[in-house]
């Protein structure tokens, strides 16, 4: 039984999905992958089933009945993985701009005292590669914008590279997190900052997708901008249920 368990949320990711399994089960460390499928019509269930007679005792997925959202699709991994009794619980993409070799310093960190490590495009400069640049002054303006609002010393608030220590999602209390976009990290982060647990940044290089398509919305931008706001202001009158 493996203590580590990752976490990939899938929607219509034919193109990467078996790729990704196997870069993660070629490490060296013995991780477990959850699946999170939120019924893709390209085939990216059956696909992973076909790989599980493989690996019948690494690979997991979830089916989902319809497209809910990136924050709806990790709570239920987290709750799927908590009740499995993972210790070390991981978020990645699908699409490999996120390094699955980097899963090992993440867990590193996390092994050597913290409660939750980032992998963060922003501690050493601007660590992105493929992106326009009206991305990278959105995602690092964002970056900057969260972090003057909710007083996070976190340089890559909107990371979706992500390990937690389980005992950090038991008690963040997931039943009440409210966004379901990408400002998800970014509520995540704060509500384990708010707890006081620990956050450690390791540098990563982030890669744009190379095949499919980016799910990046307008009404997404839109919660990350005007949710950190509300965030911050319920965390300052309801500290109980963060």
């Amino acid at each position: 039984m493996s203590d580590s368990l990752v976490i990939i949320p899938t929607y219509n990711e034919i193109e990467n999905v078996e790729a990704i399994i196997y870069a993660v089960f070629e490490l060296k460390k013995d991780y477990h992958v959850l699946i999170v499928d939120d019924n893709s019509p390209d085939g990216t269930p059956e696909a992973v089933y076909a790989l599980q007679k493989k690996y019948p005792d690494r690979l997991f997925i979830e089916v989902r009945k319809e497209k809910s959202g990136l924050g709806t699709a990790y709570i239920h991994g987290f709750k799927w993985a908590i009740e499995k009794k993972y210790d070390y619980i991981f978020e990645m993409d699908a699409d490999f701009s996120h390094t699955p070799s980097d899963l090992i310093r993440l867990h590193r960190a996390c092994l050597n005292g913290a409660d939750v490590s980032v992998g963060s495009r922003y501690k050493k400069g601007v660590n992105v590669v493929d992106w326009p640049l009206y991305r990278v002054l959105l995602s690092y303006g964002a970056s900057f914008y969260v972090k003057m609002i909710t007083g996070m010393r976190v340089h890559d608030p909107t990371a979706g590279f992500v390990c937690y220590r389980r005992y950090v999602l038991e008690n963040v209390n997931l039943d009440s997190v409210r966004f379901i976009g990408y400002a998800f990290q970014i509520e995540m982060k704060f509500r384990a900052y708010v707890q006081n647990y620990s956050i450690e940044e390791v540098s990563i290089v982030f890669r744009d997708r190379v095949r499919g398509k980016s799910k990046m919305s307008g009404s997404i931008i839109k919660e990350a901008i005007w949710g950190v706001l509300v965030m911050k202001l319920r965390s300052l009158f309801q500290k109980n249920k963060f």
